[in-house]
């Protein structure tokens, strides 16, 4: 059974939390992510980065490369989601958008995600979900490979807040997720052990 930062049981797997990235994250594509998990089990696990924007691109540009028209103006920052699939994009919205092709991710919290065309059209249009952010490519992990990174410390984990999640201050995130946990970054080690 794993265990969250501050020590708690928590059932094996990471659906509906947030990934915070340690100090000292080897992986560059990773470091001071946060990344919100979509799924997590026995054969892998997929979540977004929250963070990263998605560099030189923006929301109206990349509709008009869909060759969907806009009638609303809408500051959604396109983001990097992860480095697999970086051609397919996320939306990760509220509930009170869902379609056919929409999962439910976190019905607790009214959090759904759609990977179709027709949510961008909805939000072109003004009658998408209130609540969404766009993501280009996702973070994947193979059977047993987030476990082994979380076993060499190089995430923490956290609570899903809905507030983080759909907030547009990227670049305070990575810093307010730990704090979501009391934890100060000048306390965290980029080197950590095992007792």
């Amino acid at each position: 059974m794993k265990r969250t930062a501050r020590g708690k049981k928590m059932s094996g797997y990471l659906e509906r939390h947030l990934l915070v990235a340690m100090p000292g994250m080897g992986d560059p594509r990773f470091a001071r992510s946060v990344i919100y998990m979509c799924s997590h089990n026995a054969e892998g696990a997929m979540g977004l980065v929250l963070n990263k924007p998605y560099p030189g691109l923006s929301f109206p540009s990349l509709l008009r490369q869909l060759s969907i028209e806009t009638t609303v103006d809408s500051n959604i920052i396109v983001r990097s989601g992860g480095p697999v699939e970086t051609g397919r994009g996320f939306v990760l919205h509220s509930t009170d958008y869902m379609q056919p092709g929409s999962v439910p991710i976190d019905e607790r919290r009214g959090i759904g995600l759609t990977a179709t065309l027709d949510v961008l059209r909805a939000i072109a249009t003004g009658s998408g979900p209130q609540h969404r952010l766009f993501a280009l490519g996702y973070a994947g992990w193979s059977a047993g490979q987030l476990d082994t990174e979380l076993q060499q410390n190089g995430w923490l984990t956290v609570p899903a807040d809905f507030d983080l999640i759909f907030d547009s201050e990227l670049d305070s995130l990575w810093e307010r997720s730990l704090g979501a946990l009391g934890v100060q970054i000048s306390h965290l080690s980029a080197v950590a052990g095992h007792a």
